[in-house]
């Protein structure tokens, strides 16, 4: 395969990995362990924060990154899997955000609040991004008459 074709796949990995994090911290905030807060106490924004850095944030790089390799020709499968990859990211915010009332009070920080919605939001170029690579057609060369 070609690089871009592996850079979208890391992509999705990705994708699919932060939002799986995201899922677990906030599943973990709802069902605390009655005997977690005696010893110590969780932060749910430094987890949040390093969550996005090695999770979101490369896979937006590595979105645009397989579109720049393939934007001249067009592809219907790289252009698939940056779309995949927006619609897990907006799915996986989606029902983060719908976890958000289950969620005590004294963890709702501004990352708790602000990660599912601003990812949401993200994930709409993404998905721009994919169908437009899925729409180029493939540039013919032209033809030499003389």
């Amino acid at each position: 395969m070609a690089l871009e074709k592996w850079v979208a796949i890391a992509s999705i990995g990705l994708y699919v990995m932060f939002v799986g994090e995201i899922i677990s911290v906030f599943n973990f905030i709802i069902n605390m362990p009655a005997n977690f807060e005696f010893g110590t106490s969780f932060e749910p924004s430094p987890k949040i924060l390093q969550f996005i850095s090695i999770g979101v944030a490369p896979a937006c790089v590595l979105s645009g990154l397989a579109f720049l390799l393939s934007k001249r020709y067009g592809s219907k499968q790289i252009g698939s899997m940056i779309l995949s990859g927006g619609i897990i990211l907006l799915i996986g915010m989606a029902y983060c955000y719908s976890l958000l009332d289950k969620i005590p009070d004294s963890y709702m920080v501004d990352a708790v609040v602000i990660t599912p919605p601003l990812f949401m939001g993200v994930s709409i170029p993404v998905i721009i991004v994919g169908l437009i690579l899925i729409k180029t057609n493939k540039k013919r060369p032209k033809k030499e008459y003389f």
